[in-house]
């Protein structure tokens, strides 16, 4: 009897030890770092579902974000400091152009989330409607000022036929000065926070105009030789946490106010405008799914703007292997 019972302690401490949910032992998992490339924030839901039900963890994972702004998350990742970062999919092709072996395999939106944004009265409802305006971005680099190239290339305007103002992340209040007819930013934030401000806005989105790569996850050519199942048990994970996400938005809020500490405090219509904006731009009929497309129409806006001079061979810049 004795011997039976001792057997079910040990049988109780065993399963004590493992990760809940998933049988493994924490020393099993393989420890990820993933740069994020902003402070913790309600779009970054569908990663805090999938780390805060296990999923990650059921693939073998130790996940932990890295929001340090310091953070290269594309040289690392190119170098193979690290397998994987949340990049913008003109990063890519940027790197890609520097000799960095990066490689996107999970498309999260699937529009590009970048917008022009004005006060209505200023008539600017279009791209063409933005020749002879002065326009305020954050800089003559990333993804608005790609984002803003592409819309002006829609319209048949370039750079010399506007007034672009580097105002770096004052968007917002440049905008409600009036020291801008229009700002660049993203329609996840810029225009829900003038619309909670009182101001009536004209917000014309990239996606509406153009279909670009946008952010998603990167690899290296290193990881997806030596090591593919992990890259496929990261993607896999992070799709299970974008459908949760999507399918029960409210479930998601509530897991992220343990991930992003502002949420307790913040205006919760607003913080969920966002969500909901957010979740629009990533919903698709195969969720991960990367249009060969949208490469070929960032390149071609970098090529435009003279970021590289010589076409890259777009097959190794992206793969869908990964979300099947």
């Amino acid at each position: 009897m004795r011997k039976f019972v001792l057997a079910i302690v040990i049988f109780v401490m065993l399963v004590a030890g493992c990760t809940p949910g998933t049988g493994k032992t924490p020393e099993s998992l393989t420890p990820v770092r993933l740069p994020m490339g902003y402070i913790p924030n309600i779009q970054f839901a569908p990663f805090y579902v999938a780390l805060e039900k296990g999923y990650y963890r059921e693939a073998g994972i130790d996940l932990a974000f890295d929001y340090s702004f310091e953070t290269d998350g594309v040289t690392l990742v190119g170098s193979g400091k690290l397998p994987f970062a949340v990049v913008s999919g003109e990063q890519v092709l940027l790197a890609r152009a520097q000799e960095l072996p990066v490689v996107y395999v999970m498309a999260w939106y699937q529009g590009f989330p970048v917008a022009v944004v004005s006060k209505k009265e200023a008539g600017i409802s279009s791209p063409a409607d933005l020749r002879g305006k002065k326009i305020g971005l954050p800089g003559l680099y990333g993804a608005s000022y790609v984002g803003l190239r592409a819309l002006l290339k829609s319209a048949g305007l370039g750079e010399s036929d506007v007034t672009l103002d580097s105002i770096g992340f004052n968007q917002v209040e440049a905008l409600t000065a009036d020291r801008e007819d229009a700002i660049v930013g993203y329609v996840t934030n810029e225009p829900i926070q003038l619309k909670a401000s009182g101001y009536d806005v004209n917000t014309i989105p990239v996606t509406d105009y153009v279909d670009l790569a946008s952010n998603g996850i990167i690899s290296n050519e290193k990881t997806l030789a030596e090591n593919p199942e992990l890259v496929r048990s990261f993607v896999q994970a992070t799709l299970k946490g974008l459908r949760d996400t999507i399918a029960d938005p409210e479930e998601a809020y509530q897991i992220s106010k343990k991930y992003v500490d502002t949420l307790a405090t913040a205006d919760e219509a607003t913080q969920k405008e966002i969500l909901a904006t957010s979740i629009a731009l990533w919903k698709a009929d195969q969720l991960g799914y990367s249009d060969p497309a949208s490469w070929q129409n960032m390149q071609d806006v970098l090529l435009d703007m003279g970021i590289y001079a010589t076409p890259l061979d777009l097959s190794k810049a992206f793969t869908n292997d990964f979300v099947k």
